[in-house]
């Protein structure tokens, strides 16, 4: 006597009870959507905005700016100060995105990350 596979109410065909296809994509799935939460939630310590940012430029900024709150020189990080405004400070996160920050004396406020598309619309002179 050989057994007949059925057709699942997802459409999926199998031999067991339920169909194991669909539990194991929704078991993925919902660990995506918790691992999205998670990173989600690590934005709310973020001094600034990087919520719009790709994943490896966030992770660089963060390291950049942990290093500024520890009051480390921004020219460790290879900033440079703007020669239409000296109190403006461009740091280089990647190729395509700068950290740009304000100085204020004691320390370097980070204002925003923009792209090097932006950041070179921006300047004057540039």
């Amino acid at each position: 006597m050989s057994r007949r596979k059925k057709t699942f109410p997802c459409g999926h065909k199998g031999y067991g009870q339920i169909c194991h296809r669909c539990i194991q994509e929704q078991s993925t799935w919902e660990a995506k959507k918790q691992e999205k939460n998670e990173w989600q939630s690590t934005f709310a310590n973020d001094p600034i905005d990087l919520r719009n940012l790709p994943k490896n430029v966030v992770v660089k900024a963060r390291s950049i700016l942990d290093g500024l709150a520890d009051h480390r020189d921004y020219r460790e990080f290879h900033g440079k100060r703007l020669r239409h405004d000296r109190f403006v400070i461009s740091i280089p996160v990647t190729r395509h995105y700068r950290l740009i920050c304000r100085d204020q004396g004691s320390f370097v406020a980070p204002e925003m990350v923009i792209s090097h598309e932006d950041y070179n619309v921006c300047k004057p002179g540039g």
